[in-house]
């Protein structure tokens, strides 16, 4: 699978080299853009694992488009592009949460590298935050089984056990997961 990359950068010759190279190495670019604003429109068209964005650029600089795209999850990851290594911009890339950071000039040993990491590094953000939804769908489940163990214990008085029980028969018998047995005892016994 070829990764979808966007490029953002008001320097036509610097978006043709990267394009180039990227291409060259079988990343599919899916657009290009010379300021922030189009690069915003490009990842919520494209949704790509990469958007790699020049930090000085008209209408929306590439600091607050990161921003942007962090906070819309518009794209996998972010690398920024500068000609700047001072530690002030250094520090504003990592408050935004970015997965690379490359100063210009660019070349293929120094992009592709950073490509690599920054899309992997995506991907495993991704990974934990789907485990995190999973685990939080869990415990919320977990609570309510709880709530309605709690009114079946003190509705039929049963101990904390047999409640459990009962709501895992009728939801084998009804062939539907726990909560939704959960759930219908909270709205009865309300």
């Amino acid at each position: 699978m070829a990764y979808k990359i966007v490029i953002a950068d008001d320097e036509p010759i610097t978006r043709l080299n990267m394009y180039e190279i990227l291409v060259g190495s079988g990343y599919d670019v899916v657009g290009e853009a010379g300021d922030g604003f189009d690069a915003l429109e490009l990842c919520r068209t494209h949704c790509p694992e990469l958007a790699i964005l020049d930090i000085k650029m008209p209408l929306i600089d590439g600091l607050k488009a990161a921003q942007q795209i962090k906070e819309e999850k518009l794209a996998g990851s972010v690398l920024l592009l500068t000609a700047y290594s001072g530690k002030e911009f250094v520090d504003q890339a990592k408050a935004v949460g970015v997965e690379g950071y490359l100063v210009k000039p660019v070349s293929e040993e120094s992009l592709l590298p950073m490509v690599e990491v920054a899309i992997a590094k995506g991907m495993e953000m991704d990974r934990m935050r789907e485990d995190i939804r999973k685990v939080q769908g869990e415990l919320e489940d977990r609570k309510l089984i709880e709530r309605a163990k709690g009114i079946l214990m003190v509705q039929d008085q049963l101990c904390e056990g047999d409640a459990y029980k009962k709501i895992r028969r009728i939801s084998m018998d009804k062939g539907c997961p726990m909560k939704e047995i959960a759930k219908a005892i909270l709205i009865n016994g309300c």
